[in-house]
Formats: structure tokens, C-alpha cells, sequence
């Protein structure tokens, strides 16, 4: 199991296993999937199988870790936080040169973010591994509720359609990505920029956007946007 510095009070534990369970794609997309259409689209008739999975998952005596190792030697995690009263899914960055890790994004009742625009997402889930989540799809299937992008490219449902056709047994995964991109995650889509090769965007709840005061500081706004975009 991975040391993520700020996490020691948690009984944080491997999670990599649940990725081979297609209903656990529908159940970790759920804060973006808006809407009682989207819902059926995404579970079908596995409702109720995939709330005893998330029952699972957010159990307080085990908090499942994924992670996703990068090129540049930083690692980005999702822990499911199952602290009693405070349930979510954090979205982080980490370095072994740092002290501990920085928040990108908070999927929970008080989010925070965007922490990725769609072209880093693409970015990480092309990059080759050995360790942690390995698989193209998985990687981006995993992040996707960082995502807040209001440019997506044409092509950007292709993708997220593969990617949930290969992992899942949704029926019309098609349908199911035009509605995850209609929304993302659950903050507004941001309008993302570079100036000197760092990557921001005008997210009123982002990690991510320099004019808010709890934004990241510059030095590490410009090595996470070059460990995002490979």
C-alpha cells in the first residue's frame, strides 16, 4: 500500500481489485452522472448490485487507493475518504521530493475543482506504466470526475465511449458518454489556458485558477501542469 503524506490517519487500502468489477465504472462516475435518464443509461437493472458495491467501497474500516504512477515520477491518487459524516473521493499529486501531497480536485458534497482539463486526461491515460493502473481506459475512466473542460474537441466522445465499452456492460455506452460530457464533474465546465507553459483555468472552485486565494502556489502550478501533460 502507498505512504500518501496527510493520509496516515486513514486505513487507506489497495483498490486496484475493484477495477475488474464493470459495475464499479457507473458506481465512481456517479457524481456526474446528472439526471434519472442518465442513471438508468449507466446502471440498467444492476441498481441495487451496484449500491451494495458502493456500500463497499465506503465502508469506514478500509479507504481503497488508486493510483496512477506518471513519467515525470509524481503519482496521482483517488482515495475513497470514508470518514463517518464526511464520504468523498480525493483527487491528488504527489512527489517524493514533497513533504505531501496536493488536492486537485474534491468529489464529495463541498467539491473542489476542476483539476484536469480534457487534454491532460488524455495525456495521463496514454502514458505507459508498470505499476498501479496500467490500462489506458482505466486511467481515464478513474479520473474523469477532475474533468471540467468547456472546449472539448469533437472527438472527445469517441474516447469516453471506447473506454466505457471496453470496461463496462452499460448498453449504450454512446449515450452514457454524451451525457458524462454534457456535465463532467460536478463544478461548471472552466475555460482553460497556457501562459509560459502553465496550464490554469476560471474556475470559481479550482485548485487550478491563480485568482483564487486557495489556489496552489506557482511553483507548484507550473511542475503539475508538467507532470499532467506529460
Amino acid at each position: 500500500m502507498p505512504l500518501i503524506p496527510g493520509y496516515e490517519y486513514g486505513p487507506l487500502a489497495e483498490g486496484h481489485a475493484y477495477l475488474d468489477h464493470p459495475l464499479f465504472w457507473p458506481v465512481h462516475l456517479g457524481s456526474c452522472l446528472r439526471g434519472e435518464a442518465a442513471e438508468e443509461a449507466a446502471f440498467g437493472a444492476d441498481w441495487d448490485a451496484a449500491m451494495e458495491l458502493y456500500r463497499t467501497l465506503s465502508a469506514e474500516h478500509e479507504w481503497p487507493v488508486f493510483s496512477v504512477p506518471l513519467r515525470s515520477g509524481h503519482t496521482l491518487h483517488v482515495v475513497y475518504r470514508n470518514l463517518d459524516g464526511d464520504r468523498g473521493e480525493d483527487y491528488l499529486i504527489h512527489h517524493p521530493s514533497w513533504s505531501g501531497a496536493e488536492t486537485l480536485a474534491v468529489d464529495d458534497g463541498h467539491f473542489m475543482g476542476p483539476g484536469t482539463a480534457w487534454h491532460e486526461l488524455l495525456a495521463v491515460a496514454d502514458q505507459p506504466a508498470t505499476t498501479g493502473v496500467v490500462d489506458a481506459d482505466a486511467r481515464l475512466l478513474l479520473l474523469f470526475p477532475t474533468l471540467g473542460d468547456a472546449s472539448l474537441p469533437d472527438d472527445a466522445a469517441l474516447r469516453l465511449t471506447a473506454a466505457l465499452d471496453a470496461l463496462t456492460a452499460m448498453e449504450e455506452p454512446a449515450k452514457v458518454a454524451d451525457l458524462l460530457l454534457e456535465h463532467q464533474g460536478q463544478w461548471e465546465p472552466a475555460h482553460w489556458t497556457r501562459t509560459d507553459g502553465v496550464w490554469t483555468n476560471d474556475g470559481g472552485h479550482s485548485y487550478r485558477n491563480p485568482a483564487n486565494p486557495f489556489a496552489l502556489p506557482e511553483a507548484r502550478l507550473r511542475e503539475i501542469s508538467a507532470a499532467l501533460n506529460g
